[in-house]
């Protein structure tokens, strides 16, 4: 089965996975940490993550680093750009709504 990113993105946990990575790079270790699963489980979404290709592994001595590929969730970021369009023209009208209103005078004050 061919992964995506939004097959990575579907999951709490590797979601949650690349927020930690958006600071820096980290080991898996302190990943694991993060989480009240099995270093193993971790290990396995990690995994995944890097067969969706949203993040690189990098070995350092006996450690392994996880970095976030940012430039692969643009895929994302493409995909929603209808819907935020959408958004902010349904979040503009309500705010010239808003001001129509609170421009008319108050009655019985």
């Amino acid at each position: 089965m061919k992964r995506n990113v939004f097959n990575a993105i579907a999951d709490p946990t590797r979601r949650s996975i690349l927020m930690s990575l958006t600071s820096k790079p980290q080991n898996v270790n302190a990943l694991a940490d993060r989480f009240d699963m099995t270093r193993q489980a971790v290990s396995l979404h990690i995994k995944y993550l890097q067969e969706c290709g949203i993040i690189t592994i990098k070995k350092e001595g006996r450690e392994r680093y996880c970095n976030l590929e940012v430039q692969k969730l643009t895929e994302v970021a493409d995909w929603l750009e209808p819907f935020r369009k959408m958004w902010t023209g349904k979040f503009n009208q309500l705010d010239k709504l808003l001001e129509e209103l609170q421009a008319k005078p108050k009655k019985g004050i």
